[in-house]
């Protein structure tokens, strides 16, 4: 794995402030992670919107210290349609934060398989555009910071669903500045990004991270490059890790009969949890 992290003088600062962050989840670690099971949270209805809800257990020490942040949960094209998303979202619970998955795609996710017949994933990316997509995303932040009370918002983001962590990126993100001054996210990670554009990297205003897969046709080695080079000349925070013997997809749907692509998935999920740590509970 590397790591590329910006301003030398801020890589002490986040060192130590990463390790400190595990007084707020020092018990943290992958067996919080749910790979297989059903999942336990529930879907709700808000200003026409579906999302799965996973409450974390207010008993639990992790959730009293993060009782004013939350987890935004953006998923790859398969959205609520897979086991796997909503069990991410259980994990997140665990780890003490109320996550919400905002249905993106109108109850018609791409099939767990994509290469069935009768599927056309040109005219899928096509109908689920920014037009489309932001305005959900700002309904799912709305909900978070009016109806539920979250003033801080991590938001994790696979394949599909990278981009737009990206988008909603501070008050600055390419998409926040067109849906209100709260319509932001105050952190960011991206697993396995896919059309990901330098534009919406350069305007971001919050903490970047990625989790970036070994091979990968949708965000690779050059893709990753640039992007390293475009968020070195932000002014945020940044961790960009690559994980080795790992394909696109492995932060949701990694072989899990093979433990180095295992093990992958949950370090890139407590990567995820760590940056919300350092970056929502400061």
């Amino acid at each position: 794995m590397r790591t590329s992290s910006l301003f030398s003088t801020a890589l002490l600062l986040l060192g130590g402030a990463i390790t400190g962050s595990h007084a707020h989840g020092a018990c943290l670690d992958a067996s919080i992670i749910a790979h297989t099971g059903t999942p336990v949270g529930k879907e709700i209805q808000y200003d026409n919107l579906t999302f799965y809800v996973a409450e974390p257990d207010r008993r639990n020490p992790h959730a009293k210290a993060r009782a004013k942040a939350a987890v935004l949960f953006l998923t790859d094209v398969f959205g609520l349609g897979i086991v796997e998303n909503k069990l991410l979202a259980d994990s997140f619970a665990r780890a003490g934060y109320l996550t919400v998955v905002p249905d993106l795609f109108d109850g018609s996710p791409a099939p767990g398989d994509i290469n069935v017949p009768g599927f056309n994933t040109t005219e899928f990316l096509a109908k689920h555009v920014p037009e489309t997509i932001d305005p959900k995303i700002a309904t799912s932040i709305r909900y978070l910071r009016r109806r539920r009370g979250i003033s801080r918002i991590g938001a994790p983001g696979y394949c599909f669903g990278g981009r737009y962590t990206f988008r909603f990126a501070g008050p600055s993100g390419a998409a926040s500045v067109q849906n209100g001054r709260d319509a932001y996210i105050d952190a960011t990670f991206a697993a396995h990004p896919s059309l990901l554009s330098a534009e919406e990297i350069k305007v971001i205003g919050a903490p970047a991270s990625i989790a970036a897969a070994e091979t990968d046709a949708l965000f690779n080695d050059e893709a990753r490059l640039a992007a390293e080079k475009t968020l070195k000349e932000t002014d945020q925070p940044y961790r960009v890790t690559l994980y080795s013997g790992t394909d696109h997809g492995f932060g949701v749907r990694a072989n899990l009969n093979d433990p180095q692509q295992k093990e992958a998935k949950e370090e890139a999920f407590l990567q995820a949890v760590r940056w919300f740590d350092r970056w929502l509970l400061a």
